[in-house]
């Protein structure tokens, strides 16, 4: 089986997923049917499983490796899997969830040694030693977790891969404009997701926890400057800026944020979390798209369809 992304409408499929995730629904003539989104190494597809009685939502639960005939078909823009035989996988069928769980494509020693630079450079004592602090405290989960559930890096050390690519933008941008303050950019380009560390279940099958429900990333952020300022002894002015940051990094309310930017270094910080966010979503469409034709539509991106040019760079 090749990789499932890169199958076409009216293609046939056999072979083994992932189960991502399972939504329950009702459809128009009252039966319950599961709505499966089915991975692999190179990203996901959904698929509808009709007529799914309560044994059935039992048998297909995240993490569940299945073995699945069926066709490849365009509906609405987007490729969906339609299942025509669909079971468990057993010992028998010698699959590990390992092998279809997508991963940054940066190690993660070789993006903890990065980010470690980057804290390195840092002037400011308390901006140093706060970032440190948080950084160690969830280092481990920072490494593994994803960026998201959807939309974008949401693949295990999705988190920290956007970190990365967060901070060589922010370097570039603050040498084109020198007026800014690099300790504070830097820092929240570190900080300003972390709180997913808490928001998010974990690297694989990632679902929304309680607090990330209730309280959400920026406000679990926000409370942990606090409380490592706290701890560290630090009570200055960085610590209500830093917190400014991780604020207003969504840019508005509607998007999230509490506040919106007030300091050139959060609205820089938002332009380059959107841009990163963005790139990825689009090259994890276009690379599923061939030279000449259009991609698969992006919710996000308010759900266009991007052409894949034929001409090569």
């Amino acid at each position: 089986m090749q990789e499932i992304t890169k199958y076409e409408a009216g293609q046939s499929v056999e072979g083994y997923l992932l189960i991502k995730s399972v939504a329950k629904s009702t459809a128009v003539n009252g039966n319950p049917y599961l709505t499966l989104i089915l991975q692999d190494k190179s990203g996901d597809i959904e698929a509808k499983l009709w007529d799914a009685k309560e044994e059935t939502e039992k048998q297909y639960q995240p993490q569940t490796i299945v073995k699945v005939k069926g066709e490849i078909q365009n509906y609405r823009g987007r490729m969906q899997l339609k299942i025509r035989q669909i079971r468990p996988a057993g010992p028998q069928d010698g699959k590990s969830v390992d092998e279809f769980i997508e991963t940054a494509p940066l190690s993660q020693k070789d993006m903890a040694d990065i980010i470690t630079q980057f804290i390195f450079e840092m002037k400011n004592p308390h901006i140093q030693r706060i970032t440190r602090f948080l950084l160690n405290k969830y280092h481990e989960e920072f490494l593994e977790y994803p960026a998201a559930t959807k939309n974008h890096h949401e693949f295990v050390s999705g988190l920290a891969y956007h970190v990365v690519s967060m901070l060589k933008l922010a370097k570039a941008i603050a040498d084109l404009y020198p007026s800014l303050n690099r300790d504070l950019l830097y820092s929240g380009v570190i900080l300003h997701d972390l709180g997913k560390v808490i928001e998010l279940s974990g690297p694989v099958s990632t679902v929304y926890t309680v607090e990330g429900n209730l309280l959400g990333h920026i406000t679990i952020m926000v409370n942990e400057i606090g409380k490592a300022a706290e701890e560290l002894g630090i009570d200055g002015e960085e610590v209500t800026i830093l917190k400014h940051i991780v604020l207003s990094h969504h840019g508005k309310a509607e998007w999230g944020s509490p506040k919106p930017p007030m300091i050139k270094e959060a609205e820089i910080l938002h332009y380059i979390d959107n841009l990163d966010a963005k790139m990825n979503m689009l090259d994890r469409a276009l690379n599923r798209t061939k030279p000449g034709e259009f991609s698969e539509r992006i919710f996000a991106l308010d759900n266009r369809s991007f052409y894949n040019p034929q001409f090569s760079s």
